[in-house]
Protein backbone atom coordinates (compact mmCIF):
# COMPACT_ATOMS: atom_id res chain seq x y z
CA UNK A 1 0.00 0.00 0.00
CA UNK A 2 1.17 3.37 -1.30
CA UNK A 3 2.12 5.69 1.95
CA UNK A 4 0.25 8.99 1.68
CA UNK A 5 2.31 12.18 2.43
CA UNK A 6 1.60 13.76 5.37
CA UNK A 7 -0.53 17.43 4.74
CA UNK A 8 2.36 19.44 6.62
CA UNK A 9 5.12 17.38 5.13
CA UNK A 10 3.64 18.67 1.96
CA UNK A 11 2.94 22.35 2.60
CA UNK A 12 6.90 21.96 3.88
CA UNK A 13 8.22 20.77 0.52
CA UNK A 14 6.53 23.24 -1.10
CA UNK A 15 8.05 26.04 1.12
CA UNK A 16 11.14 24.80 0.39
CA UNK A 17 10.72 24.84 -3.35
CA UNK A 18 9.45 28.32 -3.74
CA UNK A 19 12.39 29.23 -1.35
CA UNK A 20 14.92 27.73 -3.39
CA UNK A 21 13.06 29.48 -6.55
CA UNK A 22 13.08 32.48 -5.30
CA UNK A 23 16.72 32.66 -4.74
CA UNK A 24 17.33 31.17 -8.25
CA UNK A 25 15.13 33.12 -10.31
CA UNK A 26 14.38 36.05 -7.79
CA UNK A 27 17.61 38.49 -9.42
CA UNK A 28 16.99 37.58 -12.73
CA UNK A 29 13.44 38.98 -12.68
CA UNK A 30 14.43 42.00 -11.00
CA UNK A 31 16.72 42.78 -13.45
CA UNK A 32 13.95 42.52 -15.88
CA UNK A 33 11.97 44.20 -14.33
CA UNK A 34 15.07 47.01 -13.24
CA UNK A 35 15.61 46.61 -17.34
CA UNK A 36 11.50 47.93 -18.36
CA UNK A 37 11.44 50.46 -15.87
CA UNK A 38 11.89 54.18 -17.24
CA UNK A 39 14.01 57.07 -15.66
CA UNK A 40 10.76 58.69 -14.07
CA UNK A 41 10.35 55.78 -11.85
CA UNK A 42 11.90 55.28 -8.92
CA UNK A 43 13.93 51.85 -8.59
CA UNK A 44 14.93 51.61 -5.12
CA UNK A 45 11.51 51.91 -3.63
CA UNK A 46 10.23 50.45 -0.17
CA UNK A 47 9.12 47.83 -0.01
CA UNK A 48 10.21 46.64 -3.75
CA UNK A 49 8.31 46.85 -6.59
CA UNK A 50 8.69 44.16 -9.19
CA UNK A 51 6.05 45.46 -11.75
CA UNK A 52 7.12 48.34 -13.46
CA UNK A 53 4.29 51.38 -13.59
CA UNK A 54 5.18 51.96 -17.58
CA UNK A 55 7.34 49.50 -18.99
CA UNK A 56 9.46 50.56 -22.19
CA UNK A 57 12.08 49.78 -24.21
CA UNK A 58 14.37 53.03 -24.04
CA UNK A 59 16.88 50.97 -21.97
CA UNK A 60 17.43 48.50 -24.53
CA UNK A 61 17.63 50.95 -27.37
CA UNK A 62 19.90 52.85 -25.56
CA UNK A 63 22.45 50.08 -24.81
CA UNK A 64 22.22 49.74 -28.55
CA UNK A 65 23.29 53.13 -29.02
CA UNK A 66 26.27 53.24 -26.29
CA UNK A 67 28.14 50.27 -27.54
CA UNK A 68 27.77 48.34 -30.48
CA UNK A 69 26.31 45.64 -28.57
CA UNK A 70 24.47 43.40 -31.49
CA UNK A 71 27.78 43.21 -32.64
CA UNK A 72 29.16 41.66 -29.57
CA UNK A 73 26.42 39.24 -29.21
CA UNK A 74 26.76 38.20 -32.92
CA UNK A 75 30.60 37.31 -32.06
CA UNK A 76 29.91 35.31 -29.10
CA UNK A 77 27.43 33.61 -31.00
CA UNK A 78 29.80 32.72 -33.28
CA UNK A 79 32.01 31.67 -30.69
CA UNK A 80 29.25 29.66 -29.19
CA UNK A 81 28.41 27.66 -31.82
CA UNK A 82 31.72 26.71 -32.94
CA UNK A 83 32.02 25.29 -29.53
CA UNK A 84 28.74 23.68 -29.51
CA UNK A 85 30.00 21.52 -32.86
CA UNK A 86 33.36 20.74 -31.63
CA UNK A 87 32.44 19.52 -28.35
CA UNK A 88 29.63 17.50 -29.63
CA UNK A 89 31.72 16.18 -32.41
CA UNK A 90 35.21 15.96 -30.38
CA UNK A 91 33.40 14.77 -27.09
CA UNK A 92 31.02 12.38 -28.33
CA UNK A 93 34.17 10.82 -30.38
CA UNK A 94 36.41 10.51 -27.34
CA UNK A 95 33.44 9.21 -25.21
CA UNK A 96 32.93 6.63 -28.03
CA UNK A 97 36.24 5.29 -27.63
CA UNK A 98 36.52 5.16 -24.34
CA UNK A 99 33.40 3.41 -24.00
CA UNK A 100 33.34 1.07 -26.40
CA UNK A 101 36.77 0.34 -28.66
CA UNK A 102 39.64 -1.32 -26.62
CA UNK A 103 43.40 0.42 -27.02
CA UNK A 104 46.11 0.15 -25.08
CA UNK A 105 46.18 3.07 -22.02
CA UNK A 106 42.01 3.61 -22.43
CA UNK A 107 41.91 3.82 -18.49
CA UNK A 108 44.99 6.13 -18.79
CA UNK A 109 43.72 8.20 -21.12
CA UNK A 110 40.39 8.39 -18.95
CA UNK A 111 41.89 9.23 -16.01
CA UNK A 112 42.85 12.27 -17.78
CA UNK A 113 40.10 13.64 -18.51
CA UNK A 114 39.29 12.94 -15.23
CA UNK A 115 42.11 14.73 -13.54
CA UNK A 116 41.42 17.74 -16.25
CA UNK A 117 38.80 18.95 -14.40
CA UNK A 118 41.03 19.27 -10.90
CA UNK A 119 42.91 21.45 -12.84
CA UNK A 120 42.08 25.29 -12.63
CA UNK A 121 41.60 27.47 -15.68
CA UNK A 122 43.71 30.25 -14.52
CA UNK A 123 46.55 28.05 -13.61
CA UNK A 124 46.92 27.22 -17.71
CA UNK A 125 46.26 30.50 -18.77
CA UNK A 126 49.38 31.93 -19.33
CA UNK A 127 50.23 28.29 -21.53
CA UNK A 128 47.10 28.82 -23.65
CA UNK A 129 47.93 32.15 -24.56
CA UNK A 130 51.60 31.27 -25.41
CA UNK A 131 49.72 28.37 -27.46
CA UNK A 132 47.75 30.52 -29.63
CA UNK A 133 49.94 33.45 -29.91
CA UNK A 134 52.97 30.61 -31.69
CA UNK A 135 50.18 30.15 -33.81
CA UNK A 136 49.58 33.35 -34.98
CA UNK A 137 45.74 33.19 -33.54
CA UNK A 138 45.34 35.54 -30.93
CA UNK A 139 43.14 38.04 -31.24
CA UNK A 140 40.62 36.05 -33.19
CA UNK A 141 37.84 34.25 -32.31
CA UNK A 142 39.16 30.53 -33.53
CA UNK A 143 41.65 31.43 -30.21
CA UNK A 144 38.87 32.19 -28.18
CA UNK A 145 37.10 29.14 -29.12
CA UNK A 146 39.77 26.72 -29.44
CA UNK A 147 40.85 25.90 -25.79
CA UNK A 148 36.92 24.72 -25.01
CA UNK A 149 36.91 23.01 -28.02
CA UNK A 150 36.61 19.14 -26.43
CA UNK A 151 35.97 19.90 -23.07
CA UNK A 152 36.63 17.07 -20.53
CA UNK A 153 33.54 16.95 -18.77
CA UNK A 154 31.67 16.67 -22.11
CA UNK A 155 33.82 13.78 -22.80
CA UNK A 156 32.89 11.68 -19.24
CA UNK A 157 29.21 12.24 -20.01
CA UNK A 158 29.35 11.28 -23.42
CA UNK A 159 31.60 8.38 -22.17
CA UNK A 160 29.33 7.38 -19.82
CA UNK A 161 26.14 7.75 -21.96
CA UNK A 162 27.72 5.25 -24.64
CA UNK A 163 28.66 2.90 -21.70
CA UNK A 164 25.37 2.56 -20.47
CA UNK A 165 24.02 0.96 -23.90
CA UNK A 166 23.46 -2.81 -24.44
CA UNK A 167 26.23 -4.29 -25.83
CA UNK A 168 23.39 -6.84 -28.01
CA UNK A 169 22.82 -3.90 -30.18
CA UNK A 170 26.06 -3.12 -31.48
CA UNK A 171 26.78 -7.26 -31.58
CA UNK A 172 24.08 -7.56 -33.92
CA UNK A 173 25.47 -4.96 -35.96
CA UNK A 174 29.03 -6.70 -35.91
CA UNK A 175 27.55 -9.49 -37.15
CA UNK A 176 25.92 -7.65 -40.39
CA UNK A 177 29.28 -6.74 -41.24
CA UNK A 178 28.80 -3.24 -39.68
CA UNK A 179 32.26 -1.39 -38.69
CA UNK A 180 33.39 0.96 -35.90
CA UNK A 181 32.10 4.19 -37.55
CA UNK A 182 28.78 2.60 -38.70
CA UNK A 183 28.13 1.55 -35.62
CA UNK A 184 29.12 5.16 -33.69
CA UNK A 185 26.80 6.82 -36.47
CA UNK A 186 24.01 4.78 -37.03
CA UNK A 187 23.64 3.08 -33.69
CA UNK A 188 25.35 4.87 -30.62
CA UNK A 189 24.53 8.56 -31.23
CA UNK A 190 21.03 8.19 -32.02
CA UNK A 191 20.73 6.49 -29.06
CA UNK A 192 22.13 9.61 -26.91
CA UNK A 193 20.47 11.93 -27.93
CA UNK A 194 19.30 13.87 -24.65
CA UNK A 195 23.58 13.70 -23.69
CA UNK A 196 24.26 15.16 -26.77
CA UNK A 197 21.27 17.73 -26.24
CA UNK A 198 23.12 18.19 -22.56
CA UNK A 199 26.83 18.78 -24.59
CA UNK A 200 25.43 21.02 -26.64
CA UNK A 201 23.98 23.29 -23.48
CA UNK A 202 26.67 23.24 -21.69
CA UNK A 203 28.78 24.22 -24.47
CA UNK A 204 26.82 27.14 -24.95
CA UNK A 205 26.71 28.17 -21.58
CA UNK A 206 30.51 27.88 -21.19
CA UNK A 207 31.02 29.57 -24.58
CA UNK A 208 29.08 32.40 -24.02
CA UNK A 209 29.05 33.32 -20.58
CA UNK A 210 33.41 32.70 -20.55
CA UNK A 211 35.18 36.31 -19.98
CA UNK A 212 38.47 35.72 -18.83
CA UNK A 213 39.98 33.97 -21.67
CA UNK A 214 38.48 36.44 -23.97
CA UNK A 215 39.49 39.41 -21.71
CA UNK A 216 43.22 38.08 -22.51
CA UNK A 217 42.83 37.15 -25.98
CA UNK A 218 41.42 39.69 -27.70
CA UNK A 219 42.19 42.97 -28.01
CA UNK A 220 40.48 44.12 -31.10
CA UNK A 221 37.03 45.69 -29.64
CA UNK A 222 35.84 44.93 -32.85
CA UNK A 223 35.88 41.39 -32.46
CA UNK A 224 34.93 41.53 -28.79
CA UNK A 225 32.46 39.05 -27.22
CA UNK A 226 29.72 40.16 -25.15
CA UNK A 227 30.67 39.54 -21.74
CA UNK A 228 33.83 41.61 -22.96
CA UNK A 229 32.16 44.44 -24.54
CA UNK A 230 29.43 44.98 -21.60
CA UNK A 231 32.40 44.86 -18.77
CA UNK A 232 34.50 47.09 -21.18
CA UNK A 233 31.99 50.11 -21.29
CA UNK A 234 30.94 49.10 -17.39
CA UNK A 235 32.20 52.80 -16.15
CA UNK A 236 29.45 53.69 -18.55
CA UNK A 237 26.91 51.83 -17.23
CA UNK A 238 27.76 51.97 -13.48
CA UNK A 239 25.71 55.19 -13.19
CA UNK A 240 22.12 54.26 -14.70
CA UNK A 241 21.75 50.94 -12.95
CA UNK A 242 18.65 50.58 -15.56
CA UNK A 243 21.29 49.78 -18.61
CA UNK A 244 23.19 47.60 -16.53
CA UNK A 245 19.72 45.35 -16.09
CA UNK A 246 18.95 45.65 -19.99
CA UNK A 247 22.69 44.54 -20.44
CA UNK A 248 22.23 41.24 -18.42
CA UNK A 249 19.20 40.48 -19.80
CA UNK A 250 20.58 40.94 -23.21
CA UNK A 251 22.87 38.83 -22.49
CA UNK A 252 21.11 36.33 -20.76
CA UNK A 253 18.45 35.83 -23.26
CA UNK A 254 20.06 33.35 -25.86
CA UNK A 255 20.73 30.90 -22.61
CA UNK A 256 16.98 30.53 -22.23
CA UNK A 257 16.09 30.56 -25.28
CA UNK A 258 18.21 27.51 -25.61
CA UNK A 259 17.17 25.79 -23.02
CA UNK A 260 13.64 25.95 -23.41
CA UNK A 261 14.50 24.52 -27.44
CA UNK A 262 16.58 21.64 -25.77
CA UNK A 263 14.80 21.59 -22.67
CA UNK A 264 13.06 18.00 -23.75
CA UNK A 265 16.37 16.31 -24.27
CA UNK A 266 18.09 17.94 -21.43
CA UNK A 267 15.86 16.18 -18.73
CA UNK A 268 16.55 12.74 -20.74
CA UNK A 269 19.47 13.17 -21.20
CA UNK A 270 20.68 13.65 -17.21
CA UNK A 271 19.37 9.86 -16.71
CA UNK A 272 21.64 8.46 -19.52
CA UNK A 273 24.23 6.56 -18.53
CA UNK A 274 23.11 6.38 -15.17
CA UNK A 275 22.90 2.42 -15.06
CA UNK A 276 27.22 2.27 -16.03
CA UNK A 277 29.49 4.46 -15.04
Amino acid sequence: MRHRMPGWEKVLRYLLMLAVLAVAVGPFVWQLSTSLKGTTEDIYTSPPRFLPAHPTLHNYAEVADIIPVWDYALNSLKVAVASVLTNLVGASMAGYALARLRFRGRRVAGLAFVMALLVPVESVLVAQFTMVRDLHLNNTLTAVVLPGSVGALNVLLMRNAFAALPYETEEAAVIDGANVWQRFVRIALPSVRGTLAVVAIFAFMGAWDDFLWPLVVLSDPDRFTLTVGLNFLHGTFQQNPRLVAAGTVIAVAPLLAMFACLQRYFFRGVGEGAVKG
